[in-house]
């Protein structure tokens, strides 16, 4: 019996493809152009087309005014990336059995899969009783003994309780009432049911209203959201894949009962051609449907283009990403073959129990603190803005909490003082703000940086990787090493030239590619080339779920004594200075490991001059906001970063450049001060 396009695709069960359909009823776009934006427009009655594939393209949403029962005034086109945020209406009507939930609504793994619905009569189970009207939350599907069923659970008095229900459970099933919320992405992609449409109303828009908002000024009403579905196939005559909107007015009928799949185009994607054996390795394959970039690699894969697949295999990577205060940031993987050097940048730690992961036998990790800590207890250290500390080694002490003798742990550092050095001890629970003191200059291999030094890691490109045309790490002002992966890659290389060969991502090329019977000889190929690959938010976040799960989280720490004095409470005036962003230049203090009184004394007179000048830098443009370092004894309290981030500068400012800064400032806002500059200069012309 034929169908529309879009009830067909909107009834499609995923599982059950790929499903041949015969055009019984074609369209032809006026013209003879046969693909819009790179979707088909022109379907003869007749044609064989193969779906191998749907995804939801756009969302056509009709807005109702007050609440879903109004009448629909208008429809409007809304993008997968809308912003804002929506929470669901229940869906009035029912479903009839467990199967039919299964086949329309989504279920899975994460909690975006977890829905849930309530039986309007009693479920009796073996040894259970699900109530009338008790939620029932629907977890995964899986087989037993050969059959379907559905892992469940309730909650009652606090205890959950999990069963099985069978597929066969029939019953009038309500969508329960849901009091999260969702982005619009979200909901698209988990929770629109089959052959339904979902009502949504927005609880937050995450930007201000505008002319190019599809939606009313102000809307408070409801959304009825219909998915629009990119179809992908292939024709019988044809050797490319074809795109097709479900919304397209054709009727087509399914004859996959009737034709032998085999003789249509058999498209491979990276991961199906990742599932063969080894031993069906090396083989020759035309791209079908390539990846689109700059890069030279990309050239190689053109549609129409032969290849030959060499093997399979694992690869190790470095996940970096760009350092920058905002939330925009790029990421990366590296091979283990860039060929670009690297110089460090300062690490910042918000604890003691950061500073003691990053703590190595081969250097001393020197700090410097940029945020105040008062201690409870008088055998810890106080610390506040400027002190700097050569970090030791954790170890157990003893203090006094509640009368009585307690062991704890905490971090014994020592404290830079002018002459001399104190031994101190820090809670290892201990909240606060450090910035790294960065003494070496030299330059580092990648695999240098991985061996020497644990991640993550801060570093700049200080030498660009010149056997790749574009090195796209040399342009970002930082980058953090975050971890070592290790991912699926395919060896590959063109046809006419095999031993010019490539490693090529498995999970993150969108290619698709047809086997051809070719033999392929055996050749020596050269060293394997590889990319740099840039990568999305969503990718990052999908490769860091093999995240190093062996740290463990710092101890909580105790409650703070009611016998101890408590210290006095900043005013409001001096809070607002406290949380106040503030937008001045970077100045990395770059000393060397033994420093003098007046070292010391220079950084001192540098925070007090960077207050001074505050109001001045805040108007510059081209400065980001982030905090500077300043003396408590100036504003009493701490102020968040010491490490300024400029927008373009990233060098280190040494010693001599601070010396002749602080000289400018002390002529211009302490006029009235001696400081003793002549030692240090003595000093600082020796050590030179």
């Amino acid at each position: 019996m034929a169908s529309n396009l879009t009830k067909f695709i909107h009834s499609l069960d995923p599982r059950t493809l790929p499903r041949v359909l015969q055009i019984q009823s074609g369209i032809y776009f006026q013209g003879s152009i046969y693909e819009m934006f790179g979707n088909e427009c022109c379907l003869p009655t007749g044609e064989l087309i193969k779906i191998t594939g749907f995804k939801i393209n756009k969302i056509i949403a009709s807005i109702c005014e007050s609440n879903e029962d109004s009448q629909c005034s208008a429809r409007i086109e809304l993008p997968l990336n809308f912003p804002g945020l929506c929470k669901i209406v229940a869906d009035k009507t029912p479903y009839l059995s467990i199967e039919e939930i299964t086949r329309k609504v989504s279920i899975g793994p994460t909690r975006l899969g977890h829905p849930c619905f309530y039986c309007n009569k009693d479920i009796k189970l073996a040894n259970f009783t699900i109530k009338q009207g008790e939620q029932i939350m629907f977890n995964s599907v899986e087989e037993v003994n050969g059959t379907l069923t559905v892992n469940c659970g309730v909650v009652r008095d606090n205890q959950s309780h999990s069963f099985t229900l069978p597929l066969s459970q029939e019953g009038e099933f309500y969508e329960c009432e849901d009091d999260h919320i969702y982005t619009l992405k979200e909901i698209v992609e988990w929770k629109i049911p089959k052959s339904r449409n979902r009502i949504v109303k927005f609880t937050n828009m995450l930007h201000t209203w505008d002319s190019s908002n599809p939606l009313p000024e102000n809307f408070d009403g409801c959304l009825i959201l219909a998915p629009i579905y990119e179809v992908q196939g292939v024709m019988k005559f044809r050797r490319d894949i074809v795109h097709i909107l479900s919304d397209l007015d054709i009727e087509v009928i399914d004859v996959t009962d009737s034709y032998d799949i085999s003789c249509f185009l058999q498209p491979l994607s990276m991961e199906d051609v990742f599932e063969r054996t080894s031993k069906e390795f090396p083989m020759v394959a035309e791209v079908i449907e390539g990846p689109t970039g700059r890069q030279q690699l990309y050239n190689l894969l053109c549609p129409g283009k032969e290849i030959v697949i060499h093997k399979k295999y694992q690869a190790k990577r470095i996940l970096a990403s760009e350092i920058r205060s905002d939330s925009h940031k790029r990421h990366f993987l590296i091979p283990a073959s860039y060929k670009g050097k690297f110089k460090r940048r300062p690490r910042e730690f918000l604890t003691a129990y950061d500073l003691e992961i990053a703590r190595s036998d081969k250097e001393q990790l020197h700090v410097v603190a940029t945020k105040a800590f008062d201690s409870p207890h008088a055998e810890l250290f106080s610390v506040s803005v400027g002190d700097q500390f050569l970090v030791q080694q954790r170890q157990t002490g003893e203090v006094i909490y509640q009368g009585r003798k307690k062991v704890i742990d905490v971090l014994a550092c020592e404290q830079i003082l002018s002459e001399a050095y104190k031994e101190v001890l820090l809670p290892m629970y201990m909240e606060g703000g450090f910035v790294e003191v960065i003494h070496d200059k030299r330059q580092y291999q990648l695999s240098e940086l991985c061996k020497e030094f644990r991640l993550p890691f801060n570093v700049k490109v200080s030498v660009r990787d010149l056997s790749i045309e574009e090195d796209v790490l040399a342009a970002m002002p930082g980058l953090q090493l975050e971890e070592e992966i290790t991912d699926s890659y395919l060896l590959i290389s063109s046809a006419g030239d095999p031993a010019d060969s490539w490693e090529i991502p498995v999970y993150r090329l969108n290619m698709s590619v047809q086997l051809l019977s070719k033999s392929v000889a055996e050749t020596v190929s050269s060293p394997t080339r590889t990319i740099v690959e840039e990568i999305s938010e969503e990718q990052y976040y999908m490769v860091r779920r093999f995240e190093n799960q062996a740290l463990h989280p710092p101890p909580r720490p105790p409650k703070k004594p009611t016998t101890l004095e408590s210290k006095p409470l900043l005013t409001l005036a001096e809070r607002s200075v406290l949380d106040a962003p503030h937008a001045v230049r970077n100045l990395y203090v770059d000393t060397t490991k033994k420093l003098c009184s007046d070292q010391a004394t220079a950084v001192s007179e540098l925070q007090v001059s960077c207050q001074n000048d505050l109001v001045h830098w805040e108007n510059e443009d081209d400065v980001t906001g982030t905090a500077t370092l300043l003396d408590s004894n100036v504003i009493k309290g701490p102020i968040n970063n010491m490490l300024l981030e400029e927008k373009y500068s990233y060098e280190y400012v040494d010693e001599n450049v601070i010396e002749n800064i602080r000289k400018k400032f002390q002529e211009s806002t302490v006029q009235n001060k001696t400081y003793p500059l002549k030692k240090k200069r003595e000093e600082t012309s020796k050590m030179e």
